[in-house]
């Protein structure tokens, strides 16, 4: 695919632009400060593309502004008396060093263990974790599409679970494939489910339009108010690039 890239300021705002062989102009506001991008057709001037950022500038700042106030995590050294989160609850790590089967064991209501062998080293206790994360999402997700998918009357070929920076999950409509990010296993199930069903309707409703808005309005009334709590929560750390 073709692409040009180039910088422009809008109203004091530094926009990315980047043009491809694409039907429509999408404009996307990026953590972890607020980067501004904004992906139109080749064909489309930057006149357009100025137009289109400033009709957008509140929901930018807006945007910018929440990036800015959200907490986030700080870097994970995966030692006993760390906080780590599971379906929405905070839980203390206890790293168990030994020679049995390594693992995760959720404990108690607040404790995670961690079992490795020992010199096992920080890189390594992560994967782990984040191994047994994904492994809890590969079991809650099939019954949340077995639900959703009948009540829609839709159907998805597969889905996937990686981790993501700036979505919560995807759809592809094509090949009807959704992709879960991992981090909602640290999330509430709630907060899971109203994903799950999230993407699904992008099998219904591509766009974030007004289709969209009464799909979910009729089978998760709540929807918003999940989403602004999820949104509300702090982000992982990251190693960004700007």
């Amino acid at each position: 695919m073709n692409t040009e890239q180039h910088m422009i300021t809008v109203s004091g705002l530094r926009v990315e632009v980047t043009r491809k062989s694409i039907k429509n102009l999408h404009l996307g506001v990026y953590p972890p400060s607020g980067r501004v991008r904004v992906a139109a057709p080749l064909r489309v001037s930057n006149e357009a593309v100025r137009l289109a950022v400033v009709g957008k500038l509140g929901w930018i700042r807006r945007q910018q502004a929440r990036f800015e106030g959200q907490p986030r995590e700080s870097a994970r050294e995966m030692v006993s008396g760390e906080s780590h989160y599971y379906l929405g609850q905070r839980y203390r790590l206890h790293v168990v060093y030994n020679d049995e089967p390594v693992g995760v064991v959720v404990r108690n209501k607040a404790t995670l263990e961690l079992h490795v062998r020992p010199r096992t080293d920080v890189a390594a206790r992560q994967r782990l974790l984040m191994r047994w994360y994904r492994q809890q999402l590969k079991e809650m997700i099939p019954p949340l599409l077995t639900r959703w998918q009948k009540r829609l009357g839709v159907q998805v070929s597969d889905f996937g679970i990686k981790k993501m920076k700036t979505k919560w999950g995807t759809c592809t409509a094509e090949a009807r494939r959704i992709w879960i990010n991992l981090e909602l296993a640290k999330k509430s199930a709630d907060s899971l489910e109203y994903v799950v069903l999230h993407e699904l309707v992008h099998l219904l409703a591509r766009h974030h339009d007004d289709r969209f808005i009464a799909i979910m309005d009729k089978h998760l009334p709540r929807w918003r108010a999940l989403r602004e709590e999820l949104n509300c929560l702090p982000l992982a750390h990251e190693t960004w690039r700007e």
